[in-house]
C-alpha cells in the first residue's frame, strides 16, 4: 500500500473545544505542503469530554484523518508514542492539540529539512505568549538544569513540536522504555538535527494539561531517564561527609586533650538530622531507579487501543491493538518489514 508523504501526529486530552479549528488549520497546512498525500493522526488519550465523538465526526468527513481512541488515559508521552507507532508517513510532524505551535510553519520546517539535509527539525521557542511568569521561569530553569545533569545534550527551550524523517522515527520506535521523555529520546538517536526558531502562541481554547504536579513528574522522568547524576550524588555527598567527619574528629580530639567541654546537644542533633535527611534522599533516589527497573521488567505494552476511526496503516509494535498480530485489511507492515515503494 502507498505510504503518505506526511503524517501529522497529535495527542489530545479534553480538547473538544479545539478540534474543529485544529483540523481546519492542520488540513490547510498539510494540503499546502504535500497536497492530498498526507494523514492526520489524532490520539484520544482517555478524554473526559466529547473529544472522541468530535474525532469520529471529523474522521467520517475526512478520509485522510485517523482517530485512535486509547483504552484509558496513558499520559501525553505515551499517547504521542501511540500516534507515532501507528502513523506511516515519510515525514512526521509532531504537534500539540492546543494550537500553541502553529501548523502553518510546516512548509518552512520542510524547507529547512531539505536545505540542511536534516532528519529532525526541532522548534525552539523564542517567545511564549499567554503563559504566566511562573510557568516561563520554571520552564527555563527545567531545561537548563536538565542540560547540566543529563548525559545526552537536549536542546534548550524545545517541546515536542518537530518534523522528523522516517528513519529517525524508526530509530525512536526501536526504544521500548516505559518512562518516555520523547524530546530527549529524539536527541539521543542522533542523525542530523537542526533548530527552527518560532514564537509560541496562546492556547486556542481550554486550559493547560500540565499543572505543577505533572510538570514535576515530567521533569523527574526526564532526569531519571537520561541521567545517572542523582545516583552519583550519593557518592559525592559521601565524600563531602567523610571530609566533614574527619574535621569533626579533629575538633573532638582537640577538645578532649585540652579538657574543654563539648557542648553537644544542639550540634549532635543538627548532624544527626542532616545525615538522616541525606540518607533518606539517597535511598529515595535509589528506590526511584529500582522502581523504574521493576516497571520495565514487566514488558507491558506502552499503550492499549480501544477503538479506531479511519484508515490506520501502521502496526502497533510498542502497544496493543486488536488484529495487529496478523495483517488485516487497512494495515501495512512497518517500513523495516517491507520494501520501500
Amino acid at each position: 500500500m502507498h505510504r503518505p508523504a506526511l503524517s501529522i501526529v497529535i495527542p489530545c486530552y479534553n480538547e473538544a473545544a479545539c478540534l474543529d479549528a485544529l483540523h481546519a488549520r492542520v488540513s490547510a497546512a498539510a494540503h499546502g505542503a504535500v497536497g492530498g498525500d498526507h494523514e492526520i493522526v489524532l490520539v484520544n488519550d482517555g478524554s473526559r469530554d466529547a473529544s472522541w465523538a468530535v474525532m469520529q465526526r471529523l474522521a467520517a468527513t475526512d478520509p485522510r484523518l485517523v482517530a485512535i481512541n486509547l483504552s484509558r488515559n496513558h499520559g501525553h508521552q505515551l499517547a504521542l508514542t501511540a500516534g507515532l507507532d501507528l502513523c506511516s508517513g515519510d515525514q512526521i510532524l509532531i504537534l500539540d492539540a492546543d494550537l500553541q505551535d502553529p501548523p502553518e510553519l510546516l512548509n518552512d520546517m520542510r524547507a529547512v529539512m531539505a536545505a540542511e539535509g536534516a532528519d529532525v527539525v526541532y522548534a525552539v521557542r523564542r517567545r511564549r505568549e499567554g503563559e504566566t511568569f511562573f510557568k516561563k521561569l520554571t520552564a527555563a530553569a527545567f531545561y537548563r538544569v536538565l542540560d547540566r545533569v543529563t548525559d545526552t545534550p537536549i536542546p534548550l527551550d524545545t517541546g515536542d513540536f518537530r518534523l522528523m524523517s522516517r528513519r529517525a522515527l524508526d530509530a525512536l520506535l526501536s526504544m521500548p522504555e516505559q518512562a518516555r521523555f520523547i524530546r530527549g529520546m529524539v536527541a539521543w538517536v542522533g542523525f542530523r538535527q537542526v533548530p527552527f526558531a518560532y514564537d509560541r502562541a496562546e492556547r486556542h481554547a481550554g486550559e493547560t494539561k500540565y499543572p505543577l504536579s505533572k510538570m514535576l513528574s515530567f521533569a523527574f522522568d526526564a532526569v531519571t531517564g537520561f541521567s545517572t547524576a542523582p545516583l552519583r550524588f550519593a557518592s559525592h555527598i559521601g565524600l563531602w561527609l567523610f571530609a566533614l567527619s574527619f574535621l569533626l574528629m579533629i575538633y573532638i580530639g582537640i577538645g578532649f586533650f585540652t579538657g574543654s567541654a563539648v557542648q553537644g546537644w544542639t550540634s549532635t542533633m543538627l548532624v544527626t538530622v542532616f545525615l538522616g535527611a541525606v540518607q533518606m534522599f539517597v535511598l529515595g533516589m535509589i528506590g526511584e531507579y529500582l522502581g523504574r527497573l521493576y516497571v520495565e521488567s514487566k514488558r507491558r505494552p506502552l499503550y492499549l487501543v480501544a477503538d479506531v476511526a479511519g484508515p490506520v496503516r501502521g502496526v502497533a509494535t510498542l502497544g496493543y491493538r486488536a488484529g495487529d498480530g496478523q495483517m488485516g485489511e487497512g494495515d501495512t507492515p512497518r517500513p523495516s518489514e517491507r520494501p520501500l515503494e
